[in-house]
């Protein structure tokens, strides 16, 4: 049987550690990298190209806005805004809503064979999937940024035998190259990033509860339970064959 879950997580929530627990209590794959490595190939542009339109980089869509060309889009009932990138070296300029289609592609093609996907606005793009299951990972401020501290020490400790790019660095599992510890200014600009990109090409907001099946504090419970209770609901949720 092919599982599918989409997981949207906060900055703190442990996105990074309850995705590959899960996929891997559901013996499917945990899609997380793989999304941008296939849009850049597809594309033909670099990975770095891809990472600045991508939601799970921290700060990846406000450099886009930042640095991008503006063009006004005509839209129905409105002028948006279409941002452009020009792609370093091929003279070749990619809007914004390319990178966004092809990873659409992507969760589609992922959805087909089953897996845990997390973040890229999932649960809106597989909205329809019958059998999908839609999960949101949050909690309050104070208690994400504790747990974000905690995972990261975890993950950059002389003793831990985890890949430092595992640790909820970045909202969702990004990593850095030196430790520190996270504070309420990275928690908010994390946070701040992930909502930019689902509201700019979603229109909603990705807090809402209505775009999930379920909303889990993840700071009043350990991880591993969440990961418990995920895994319980997808196994309800999934069609019976």
């Amino acid at each position: 049987m092919a599982y599918l879950v989409t997981i949207s997580a906060a900055f703190g929530a442990g996105g990074s550690v309850i995705g590959p627990a899960l996929a891997d209590r559901l013996d499917v794959p945990f899609v997380d990298r793989a999304i941008p490595a296939a849009v850049a190939r597809d594309i033909g542009c670099s990975l770095e190209d891809v990472l600045e339109h991508d939601d799970r980089a921290p700060t990846g869509l406000q450099r886009l806005l930042a640095g991008a060309a503006r063009l006004p889009a005509v839209t129905p009932g409105s002028i948006d805004m279409t941002y452009v990138h020009a792609v370093e070296g091929s003279g070749r300029l990619l809007f914004d809503e390319e990178f966004v289609e092809r990873t659409e592609q992507v969760i589609h093609e992922v959805a087909g064979d089953g897996g845990v996907i997390l973040g890229r606005a999932g649960a809106c793009v597989l909205a329809d999937h019958p059998g999908a299951l839609h999960v949101r990972l949050d909690g309050p401020a104070e208690g994400r940024l504790q747990q974000a501290a905690e995972l990261r020490e975890e993950a950059h400790g002389p003793d831990s035998g985890r890949d430092p790019a595992d640790a909820d660095t970045s909202g969702e599992g990004g990593a850095e190259q030196q430790w520190n510890p996270p504070t309420m200014r990275d928690l908010r600009d994390n946070d701040r990033a992930r909502s930019a990109y689902v509201r700019r090409f979603y229109r909603v907001d990705p807090a809402s509860p209505s775009l999930y099946h379920v909303v889990l504090d993840t700071t009043a419970f350990e991880l591993e339970t969440c990961a418990d209770i995920i895994e319980r609901l997808a196994r309800e949720r999934a069609p019976r064959t």
